[in-house]
């Protein structure tokens, strides 16, 4: 891609989400992700229900009358967006593919997160770590990141999630909120992984799938290839059969899904490329608010 289409990209994108991010999530994001802990902010005089812990005894000792430690929410956190950036994200057949979407997901919840004066960092990964930027502040770090995410090209086609999850689990060693964007089309199981890294941080996921994932269309024969393998196979979308089975597949494989999720307790949500993921990221947001 050329440099010139590339900065048209990624100011097509920035006005979007830019937008999204200050109309519709500002309040959401803010409550829905919560700060690092609680700080020390004043003392004030000791009221009834106060919790005794909070007394600070040495202001106590010199007004000769109990005075409470007043703490407030430390808001700064720091982001973190593990992209998949594996060969089955090159694909779609609705209004965009899975890989625009993913890419207008975060940059959406990188505005959100810089107008909270939270830092942002992103891991890109296939079957390894292809390229790890550190949080920052800002919306030209937010730019540049958008740029890598339209032009990297990964040296891998395959996908290993456990492995990014254990990067991000090793490498911040501050709580941070992380992001995994993916659609989840893992041949290595990461459920140890993943609860070990959502005890350490706060672990979301958001899967980006392709309606033709779940359904298949009568078209006759068709040919069908492996993104991230590249085997070819044909099959013969005509049998109500195949039909069947594919989209039971389907449904198994997202429970499975579903069950690693839950066992971990990591808030998900699954987002059809034909959909609006603002509504889909609103819900999510209130349902951890």
């Amino acid at each position: 891609m050329e440099t010139s289409e590339i900065l048209k990209k990624v100011r097509k994108i920035e006005i979007k989400t830019r937008g999204l991010s200050s109309q519709v999530f500002a309040g959401q994001y803010h409550s829905a992700f919560k700060g690092r802990g609680m700080a020390f902010s004043e003392v004030r005089e000791y009221q009834y229900g106060d919790d005794v812990r909070d007394i600070d005894w040495n202001v106590t000792a010199r007004f000769h009358r109990p005075y409470v430690k007043v703490f407030e929410e430390e808001r700064e956190l720091t982001v973190m967006l593990l992209v998949d950036v594996s060969g089955s994200l090159d694909f779609g057949t609705q209004t965009k593919m899975k890989r625009d979407m993913v890419t207008e997901i975060a940059a959406t919840i990188a505005f959100s997160a810089i107008q909270n004066n939270d830092k942002i960092g992103v891991v890109f990964f296939s079957d390894k770590i292809e390229k790890y930027i550190p949080p920052k502040k800002g919306r030209k770090h937010i730019l540049y990141i958008i740029r890598e995410m339209l032009d990297y090209q990964p040296n891998s086609k395959r996908t290993d999630i456990r492995q990014a999850i254990e990067f991000i689990t090793s490498v911040q060693k501050r709580r941070t909120t992380t992001f995994i964007l993916s659609d989840f089309y893992a041949k290595n199981d990461f459920l140890q992984s993943l609860q070990i890294c959502n005890r350490k941080h706060d672990v979301v996921a958001i899967q980006v799938y392709d309606t033709r994932a779940r359904d298949l269309p009568d078209v006759g024969l068709m040919k069908i290839v492996d993104a991230e393998t590249g085997h070819e196979q044909y099959i013969d979308t005509s049998s109500k059969n195949l039909r069947m089975l594919y989209s039971r597949y389907w449904m198994n494989r997202q429970k499975e899904l579903q069950n690693v999720f839950s066992r971990s307790n990591v808030d998900n949500v699954s987002i059809a490329t034909n959909e609006d993921y603002v509504k889909s990221l609103l819900g999510l947001f209130k349902q951890r608010s």
